[in-house]
């Protein structure tokens, strides 16, 4: 099955605002052109039959998918809600947290995401794989949750007093969400330690590009922190670049630390304004069906440039982060990354509800599948937990020579540089 590059996304987590989203690289949307009746039955035969013809998984998880639909079928349904029921526990089956199904109003909250305002705490979450646990993939910079100090990898063990154990991601999500004003507890687990963080929540409205121009020893350098792959990620990344490059800057710092990632097609526009040429990322369906995509000399410049990343560093931010990483356009420095390579599609169903399936893994250029490992960064610089604390406390000081992970990727930068300036200088000896 062909998919338009604009209606994949990749590595899904849970966004807790009142917009819940999918979100790791590349929400979009693809209306389902089968429409059925407001038939218990027909719903679940319509989500049956997406899993059938797009899942990832050929076995279904070794799951005998002909016989699940004879057996959903067979039952009786009183009303939707228990058809909703019914089509969550059916994929359940496929033991696979980002192929799910959303009510109608789930869906809805989750297609405002990508206005770029929000209501609610404003974490990005997913759940465990293994352990089911539900985790923090990052905070989003000033949010209440931000502010109230949730971290990227913090364990969420209880929602308001309500244990999490057992908890479908949705449903937390549901919980964490709610009303501008009120407050809703989080007891997480940090490393040993157990933590109950109250939290007011918000509206949010969220600019996903910052930057700034620093001093650095070999002229001025561009900073550009880019928290999330939102719809307006590539034009705010696009006008930086311009303005930071008619400031005459003479290097890049792209900071995406805690960035879990977002639009598919935003990774790879703005993959584009780095790289002139090469392979950005590649898909791969069950079919063996390769769909890459590939920069077409739309590069806004060809300065030395630098990239942070971490743990909170998800989907969007793995496929830009390997594509220039692979093609030698950027080093990396930091920590390894989420390590979130799945694919999923979204549908719309006739009575609004939407399922999100699974339907490739993603590849780095140089074709590695960085799904649970994430990839390695050049140079590894790791924080202490001082300073992790120090960082997460006075903000400020993130992006400047008083962070760590910044100050390493500087030094990395004045010597691409000045290796950079020397390779200018070189020229050719005379024939004799």
């Amino acid at each position: 099955m062909t998919i338009a590059k604009r209606g994949l996304m990749l590595g899904a987590t849970a966004l807790a605002v009142a917009a819940v989203t999918v979100t790791g690289a590349g929400i979009h949307l693809s209306q389902s052109k089968a429409f059925f009746e407001e038939s218990p039955k027909e719903l679940i035969d319509e989500v049956w039959q997406l899993i059938n013809r797009n899942y990832v998984d050929a076995t279904f998880n070794q799951v005998d998918w002909e016989a699940v639909r004879t057996d959903y079928l067979g039952r009786e349904y009183t009303d939707q809600e228990s058809a909703y029921a019914a089509v969550r526990e059916m994929l359940e089956q496929l033991e696979d947290p980002y192929t799910r199904f959303m009510d109608p109003q789930e869906f809805r909250n989750m297609q405002i995401d990508t206005s770029g305002e929000l209501t609610g705490v404003g974490i990005q979450i997913s759940q465990d794989e293994e352990t089911k646990e539900i985790v923090v993939v990052a905070p989003i910079e000033d949010t209440p949750a931000f502010e109230a100090g949730i971290r990227s990898k913090d364990v969420i063990l209880a929602i308001d007093g309500e244990p999490t154990e057992g908890m479908e991601l949705n449903d937390a999500v549901s919980r964490i969400r709610g009303p501008v004003d009120s407050e809703v507890v989080l007891t997480i687990r940090r490393g040993e330690e157990t933590l109950e963080v109250p939290i007011t929540r918000a509206r949010i409205e969220i600019h996903p590009v910052r930057y700034n121009v620093q001093t650095g020893p070999e002229g001025s350098v561009g900073y550009i922190r880019l928290t999330q792959f939102s719809a307006n990620a590539a034009t705010e990344m696009s006008a930086a670049i311009e303005d930071l490059e008619a400031q005459g800057v003479t290097g890049y710092i792209l900071d995406l630390r805690s960035n879990p990632g977002g639009l598919l097609y935003s990774s790879i526009d703005i993959a584009q304004m780095w790289l002139n040429e090469g392979t950005i990322v590649s898909t791969v369906n069950r079919q063996g069906v390769v769909d890459e995509e590939v920069a077409s000399s739309r590069a806004l410049t060809n300065k030395p440039l630098v990239v942070i990343v971490d743990g909170g560093s998800a989907s969007a931010s793995e496929i830009l982060s390997g594509a220039l990483q692979d093609n030698q356009r950027a080093v990396l420095v930091g920590t390894r990354t989420f390590g979130k390579g799945l694919v999923q599609s979204v549908r719309s169903l006739a009575d609004g509800s939407g399922v999100a399936v699974t339907v490739a893994k993603y590849l780095t250029p140089s074709g590695r599948d960085i799904n649970k490992h994430g990839i390695d960064p050049d140079i590894a610089v790791e924080l202490t937990d001082e300073q992790r604390e120090q960082l997460a406390s006075e903000r400020d000081l993130i992006g400047t020579v008083d962070d760590p992970q910044y100050s390493a990727a500087l030094d990395v930068l004045v010597q691409e540089i000045q290796e950079a300036r020397a390779g200018n200088n070189v020229t050719a000896a005379p024939a004799n």
